[in-house]
């Protein structure tokens, strides 16, 4: 989906080590939190090392699916998705969990983790041939 996409190596390289290659270049539709080299880069880099490792397998596939959504949601639907839901649309990913959308007072779109983590949208709609990927600057994490 996002292969050779600048700012998104470290992501990239999770999917590989994650094995989930195959599955996000599959027939979809998928939309795409990618957190982007920056967001990555926040995350500290002993735990970093741990979930790229092979025993890490497990941890960074349940962080990674946290980051997708079945079927493709472009900014303006998930705008209007906010708005019908008063506010805030409830996400649920393909790991299972929810991740809870809401437009900022400067108009961008953020992004609640399960454990009150927050991300913001900083490039949407980035097109890709079975979804759609958003930019994010925040690793956001599952319970």
């Amino acid at each position: 989906m996002a292969q050779g996409a600048d700012g998104f190596s470290t992501l990239v390289a999770a999917v590989q080590a994650a094995g989930l290659v195959e599955t996000l270049n599959g027939a979809g539709p998928f939309t795409v939190f990618a957190p982007t080299d920056a967001a990555f880069g926040k995350v500290p880099a002993a735990t970093r090392e741990a979930l790229l490792a092979p025993a890490g397998k497990a941890d960074l596939t349940k962080i990674l699916t946290y980051h997708v959504v079945a079927g493709r949601v472009d900014a303006a639907t998930l705008t209007q998705q906010i708005q019908a839901g008063g506010g805030s649309a409830a996400l649920t990913t393909v790991e299972g969990g929810t991740l809870t959308a809401r437009v900022g007072a400067d108009g961008s779109v953020t992004l609640t983790d399960e454990n009150g983590g927050m991300a913001r949208v900083v490039q949407a709609d980035v097109a890709a041939s079975n979804g759609v990927i958003h930019a994010i600057d925040t690793v956001v994490m599952p319970n």
